[in-house]
């Protein structure tokens, strides 16, 4: 297969990077931060095998830079900031700040990756190492068979965009004339199977079904084919202001306000499962409902939480007609147009779509995550509302955390 670096440009990243970015840069310049790569899954060759060749990658990562023209894409996004571009105009990623090394004892056979240093020169290796891991493992996994491995996902991406095309059409006539479109777009870029390949999908689906798909994640892939660059936090947002002197109970609302007092009506969804969807709504008051233009599921019974949510919109008197549901949990066509069905009536909804559609080829994928689990030396936690993404290295500050949101343990 391909021998060229995997990364070849620092657009190669989701948007939520860039939001999230310019967000602590303004808030918390001086944050120290620590980012843990894991793999939650069994691979078919133990992933130390690759450590040499990752470190080739993350040595040419980190000789890369923005250029003008990219930089003048991303100033056009009228939620980025003057100060912030000039600021990517100077940035390189530093060395120093990552290691990748085999593991050893308990850890033998893994990949162990740690960044750690200023957050604002850490928090953006985490999309590079997954696409990087992910696509030199399967570099290996499938060589001498790409054709007829190609070929496979080339064929079920064609019946997924015949599904989604056949589906949103007979909308109107099976929910009715007033249920809201069918939209999903692509998260695919953390798990993909390759760079070309992504490539490959976004093209496709933009080509194929553009009544449906309605953007990515990918912002060099947005710029390329001229799509919406989708996004706006993950959960390292939120952790983070576990750790920044707010007293920890107000954490999730302090990170809100950051939010809306950067964007200022831009960016408009909320991630709700930091710690979990019961606490997030005790939190998402009437000031908060209103201001945020809807809300994005990330663990959990996804039907579930779309009803909390319309109960608490409906509790604020709010039309949830006014606001957007967004799904993202390891979606595949099939749970995408069932939740559809069940809400698109109610409220609008959309779907993003990430593993289903960029690595969806026959070999099985990776599940593979970077997360920050330390913030200026203190602990942070993410309290997932499925327990097996609940994140955290430091058990006595996850006892804490559910004590102080009053989550039960699971069980």
């Amino acid at each position: 297969m391909d021998d060229a670096p995997v990364i070849r440009s620092l657009l190669e990243t989701d948007l939520y990077k860039f939001t999230m970015w310019q967000t602590l840069l303004h808030a918390f310049p001086a944050n120290d931060a620590e980012y843990r790569f894991v793999c939650r899954n069994v691979p078919a060759f133990p992933l130390s095998e690759l450590c040499e060749a990752v470190n080739r990658e993350l040595d040419h990562l980190c000789t890369l830079g923005f250029s003008d023209e990219e930089l003048t894409y991303l100033g056009g996004l009228r939620f980025m900031k003057a100060d912030f571009i000039d600021f990517l105009r100077i940035f390189r990623f530093q060395r120093r700040f990552i290691e990748a090394r085999p593991g050893e004892g308990a850890e033998a056979g893994q990949l162990v990756i740690v960044a750690k240093g200023p957050q604002v020169h850490v928090m953006g290796f985490e999309i590079f190492v997954l696409a990087i891991v992910n696509e030199l493992y399967f570099r290996r996994l499938c060589a001498g068979r790409e054709p007829e491995v190609l070929a496979e996902g080339r064929a079920r991406l064609a019946v997924k965009a015949a599904r989604f095309r056949d589906y949103a059409a007979a909308v109107p006539a099976t929910l009715g004339a007033d249920a809201h479109p069918f939209e999903c777009f692509d998260f695919g870029l953390r798990r993909r199977f390759s760079g070309a390949w992504h490539d490959e999908v976004v093209a496709t689906l933009k080509r194929e079904i553009p009544q449906v798909f309605k953007g990515t994640s990918n912002v060099a892939l947005a710029r390329r084919h001229g799509l919406v660059p989708i996004g706006t936090m993950a959960h390292e947002y939120l952790q983070t202001w576990q750790a920044v002197g707010v007293q920890l109970r107000l954490s999730q609302r302090a990170a809100l306000e950051g939010w809306v007092q950067e964007f200022r009506g831009d960016l408009g969804i909320a991630l709700t499962d930091v710690i979990g969807m019961d606490a997030f709504l005790a939190d998402f008051d009437l000031y908060f409902a209103k201001l945020f233009d809807g809300l994005r599921h990330d663990s959990g019974d996804p039907v579930a939480w779309g009803e909390k949510a319309l109960a608490h919109y409906a509790a604020l008197r709010i039309d949830a007609r006014t606001k957007r549901l967004v799904f993202s949990d390891g979606l595949d066509v099939d749970e995408a147009l069932r939740l559809h069905t069940h809400f698109a009536g109610r409220v609008p909804v959309g779907f993003g779509i990430g593993t289903h559609l960029s690595n969806d080829l026959g070999p099985k994928p990776l599940n593979i995550v970077m997360k920050l689990v330390r913030c200026n030396d203190q602990p942070v936690a993410k309290l997932s509302d499925a327990p097996g993404k609940t994140l955290c290295d430091d058990q006595t500050f996850l006892n804490y955390l559910r004590q102080v949101f009053r989550v039960p343990t699971a069980g």
